[in-house]
Parts: C-alpha cells; sequence; structure tokens
C-alpha cells in the first residue's frame, strides 16, 4: 500500500497581510483562524496521521497547536527545511509596489530560473533544495500516514517534488489557507489524489 503525504497550509494570517508577500516574517495568525482550523481538523482526522512534521513559523506552529486541540497529530516535530520563501526586501510589500521599485527584478523572477535571488533574501535554488531535502524526509518515514503543516509556497513546491514535475510548475497550483493536499506516494513517485480539500 501507498505511503500517505499530507500536506497542510497554515490558515489565514489576517487581513493586513491580504495580498501581501508574507514569507520569512514570524507572524501570528487572523481572526478567522480558530473557525478554519477546526474545518481543517475534521479532514485530517480521516486520515490519522501518526506523525506530524511543522515549520518552525509562528503561523504554522500556532496551526498545528490548534488542530491539534481536535484531532491527534501524532509526535509534532519542527523542521527547519519546511520554513517558507524568504524573500528578502519585498517581506510585507504587494505585487504593485514590488513592480512599481523593482521592476527589472520583477521581470526576471517572471522568466523564472532557479539561480532568481530574491533582493536581500533567498535564492529559488536553495529554497527548492531545503523543501526537496524535507520532502525527501517525509517519504522516508516507516509510517503509513505523514503529516507536513507549512506555507504555500513549500506546498507547491513539494507537489512538484513528490509528483517528480519540473520545479517551475509550482505556480500552476493554487494553495489556499487552511486547507489539506493529499499525496500517495510509491517509490516511483506520487499520485496527487486530494488538493485543498
Amino acid at each position: 500500500m501507498a505511503k500517505r503525504l499530507l500536506l497542510a497550509r497554515h490558515c489565514e494570517t489576517g487581513p493586513d497581510y491580504y495580498g501581501r508577500f508574507v514569507g520569512s516574517s514570524d507572524i501570528g495568525l487572523g481572526p478567522a483562524a480558530p473557525e478554519q482550523a477546526e474545518r481543517l481538523a475534521a479532514i485530517i482526522a480521516a486520515y490519522q496521521p501518526a506523525i506530524t512534521f511543522c515549520s518552525p513559523l509562528r503561523r504554522a506552529q500556532l496551526t498545528a497547536e490548534i488542530v491539534s486541540n481536535d484531532t491527534p497529530l501524532g509526535e509534532i516535530l519542527t523542521d527547519p527545511d519546511l520554513r517558507e520563501v524568504d524573500f528578502g526586501r519585498w517581506e510585507g510589500l504587494t505585487f504593485a509596489e514590488i513592480a512599481k521599485v523593482d521592476a527589472e527584478l520583477v521581470k526576471r523572477w517572471a522568466i523564472w530560473s532557479p539561480e532568481f535571488a530574491f533582493p536581500d533574501g533567498e535564492v529559488t535554488a536553495d529554497f527548492l533544495k531545503r523543501v526537496r531535502a524535507a520532502g525527501d524526509k517525509l517519504a522516508a518515514r516507516e509510517e503509513d500516514t505523514v503529516l507536513a503543516i507549512a506555507h504555500g509556497g513549500v506546498v507547491r513546491a513539494l507537489i512538484c517534488h513528490l509528483l517528480r514535475l519540473p520545479a517551475r510548475n509550482y505556480l500552476l497550483f493554487d494553495i489556499k489557507p487552511a486547507r489539506l493536499t493529499v499525496i500517495d506516494y510509491f517509490p516511483e513517485g506520487g499520485v496527487l489524489s486530494g488538493l485543498n480539500l
């Protein structure tokens, strides 16, 4: 039987951050989080994860904490490789604000290259390398069902890695807050069996 990998995005961060680039900024959750986490907990409960890995960023840790109040998540371990990309000086800005001050960089980013570096932030290749390492750790676990609670960009990159898709396809997946992605994982690769549950 396939190993089942559950990939959850944290709950919403609140209206002050809607439409803004929030990567490495360590912010909390918004007012809708308790209700969202309760819904997410009910969905996760059906899969009965044996162990959970969580990003060290507060919004993911708080989501794990709230979800675990309603649903057993097994042991919860923090994995720094699951943290969101560091957008550098783009952190906290809207796309319009970024395009206004860094138009040339935005054009370079749109071309998509692993060598692209966010200004004063992370290189895309470095982000992908650590997310792949996290994905490999999840897939190598002995437990039948493994949960990861992370971020939109991380879940997108994990989907591509586990399904053996080119990394540049990660933007094709619209990962909603407090939603679950399910991948049935075989030695030959993964099968996407649920998206934004």
